[in-house]
This record gives structure tokens, sequence and C-alpha cells, in this order.
């Protein structure tokens, strides 16, 4: 499988039309891969909060309606970074936003939509402003392989992606806008969740400056034995690589690590109280 992570820069200064018309651009430019992957809020600002409310949009916006045109231009299947939804109806908490994750096909349908669970901020930001996701296995079936489905904070809860594991996953596909100021724990979290889940890990993240925050870019590609096998750097970078997904099988028969398994997954994902 041919895939291409898509490692945008941006900063205040570019008008969020201009960026989604941009983003197309590199989208169909992309015609021969099989897989395409854009950052997390690339158009509405990965830190730009104050902004999320007005550049809120729904599956029918205009970010959502250029990346469906470009998937089916270029003939590739996209994840689409992730979008500012504006929901039907408030969260359980009376958020009306989510962080969305958007993917298409290559004849421009959709095909998954996944909803960013672990929300980063610490009550500010994301949690503030945004339900959570509450569907820890959303998947996408491609040939040779299954698709999991997470974004940028998730990453450091390493039980979703066991879950994912779980459910068949093969390859982990990662948006992110993540800071400069951490991404050494960017790009290390991301080869542990390769080591120990025996999956590809797809790590696309952000580049530039925007709302006072450097991105940290690095975007990656790891394969399932933990090997960093294409890595970007700070700026603006098309990422691409021809993926084994038979290495998957294979490393797991060679290397038979999850059937030595000894903590199974606790019922409805409860955590175990202190008395138990």
């Amino acid at each position: 499988m041919r895939v291409a992570l898509l490692q945008i820069a941006y900063g205040d200064d570019e008008p969020v039309a201009d960026r989604i018309e941009r983003v197309a651009a590199l989208v169909r430019a992309q015609a021969g891969a099989d897989l395409v992957v854009l950052p997390e809020l690339w158009a509405a600002g990965g830190f730009s909060y104050r902004q999320w409310d007005e550049r809120a949009e729904g599956f029918e916006g205009p970010t959502a309606t250029a990346m469906s045109a470009a998937a089916r231009d270029a003939g590739v299947l996209l994840h689409a970074g992730s979008i500012v939804e504006r929901l039907a109806r408030p969260g359980p908490d009376g958020q009306l936003l989510s962080n969305t994750s958007l993917v298409f096909g290559a004849d421009g349908a959709a095909v998954a939509v996944y909803r960013k669970i672990h929300r980063f901020g610490f009550a500010v930001g994301e949690p503030a402003l945004m339900a959570a996701g509450d569907d820890p296995t959303v998947l996408v079936d491609v040939e040779g392989g299954r698709l999991g489905l997470t974004t940028c904070y998730d990453l450091r809860f390493p039980e979703l992606y066991r879950a994912q594991l779980d459910a068949g996953a093969t390859v982990f596909v990662i948006p992110a806008a993540w800071p400069m100021a951490r991404v050494g724990h960017w790009t290390l979290l991301g080869r542990a969740r390769a080591v120990e889940d025996q999956c590809w890990v797809l790590a696309c993240n952000t580049a530039g400056t925007h709302a006072g925050h450097e991105m940290g870019g690095h975007s990656q590609i790891v394969d399932p034995t933990g090997v960093v096998i294409a890595e970007a750097g700070a700026e603006e970078e098309v990422l691409t690589a021809d993926l084994d997904l038979d290495l998957v099988a294979r490393w797991r028969a060679t290397f038979p690590v999850d059937a030595d398994r000894r903590v199974p997954p606790l019922p409805g994902g409860r955590r175990r109280s202190s008395d138990e």
C-alpha cells in the first residue's frame, strides 16, 4: 500500500478558505497513492480555540466538501485529518463541538467518522468546548489490512490502541497538531504503539506556527517492529512510503508477544476498583 502523509504548515495569516484550496491541490497531486493522510484540525487551527466556534462546520461544510472532491479527483482513500464539527445536539456536558475525523473513499463518499476521545487541554480548550467521542474502535478495511483511527492526544493512552488491536487493526492512522515543545514524546509514543501492538503507525503532524504555538512536525511512518522507515522534518513536507501490510502477520508469527498477555480487558472497559 502506497501512503502519503501531508505534513501541512500554516500560520495565522493564511485565510482558512485559501488553506482549504491549497490543501485540496496537494491531495490531488497524490494521485497514484492508495492512502493519503492529513493532520488534525489543519483548516480550523489546532490551537485556535477562540476561532473554533466560527469555523465549526457540518459534514456538508467547506472542508468536508473540498476533501471529498479532492479524494475523488485523485482516486485515493483520504483521511482528511479532522474538522471542528458543529454537533446536531449538545454532548453530555453541554459542548456543541467535536474534534471529528473524516475518511473519504476514492469515489469521494464518506467511509468513516471518528470523534476524538481524549481531549487535550486539562479542563480548557478541547475539554471545555468539545464533546468526547465514545467509539474506541472505528476501523476502515483496506486490501490486506485494517486501519484504526485515533487523533493526537489519544496517542498517550495505550489502552485505546490495545482495543483496536483486539478489533483487528493492523495500521494505526494518527493525525495530530502536536507542538514542538513535546515533539520528543510524539515520536517516542508513535514508536511505542507500533512495538507493543505490532502494527504499522502512520503519524501525520502539523508544521508551522499558529495561535502562539510552534508545531512539531516530524511526521513518521513506523513499521510493526518499531523501525522508523520515513520521518519528516519541521517544515511542510509530503512523506511517502510503500507499506508491506503482510509484515504485520509475519512479525506477529515470528515474535508472538500478544499470545503471552496475562491481563485481559476488563468487562465494559471499566477500571478495577482498589478493593477488587
